[in-house]
């Protein structure tokens, strides 16, 4: 049974850091490896928004409003994904959810359950 489990949120204040993990279980090293992972985040009240994603060659993208100042990133030996959040914007405060999917063209497969960021100005 494929996990996972986001961890590393938290209460920062604005102009700070974090970094997210997303530990994934039930997964082979290789598998992991084959998977496009993405991070989403949600407001109560608004949609789930993509804010980064990672592909199975390690090329990202990102939403236009955390560009330059979030990082994915992946450790398949360790098969977790990550996401680094600098300075930190009172609208950077959500939900934090990591997602991944083995087609790289379909929906998302599996989710975790969220970690919660929240950033005090």
């Amino acid at each position: 049974q494929v996990q996972l489990v986001e961890s590393g949120g938290g209460l920062v204040q604005a102009g700070g850091s974090l970094r997210l993990s997303c530990a994934t279980s039930g997964l082979t090293f290789s598998s992991f490896a084959w998977y496009s992972m993405a991070w989403f985040r949600q407001v109560p009240g608004k949609e789930r928004e993509l804010v980064a994603a990672i592909s199975r060659k390690d090329f990202s993208n990102y939403v236009d409003s955390v560009q330059d100042r979030f990082t994915i990133s992946r450790d398949n030996t360790k098969s977790t994904l990550y996401l680094r959040i600098n300075s930190l914007k009172p609208e950077d405060t959500a939900v934090y959810y990591c997602a991944i999917k083995n087609d790289p063209f379909g929906r998302y497969d599996y989710w975790g359950p969220g970690t919660q960021v929240t950033v005090s100005s």
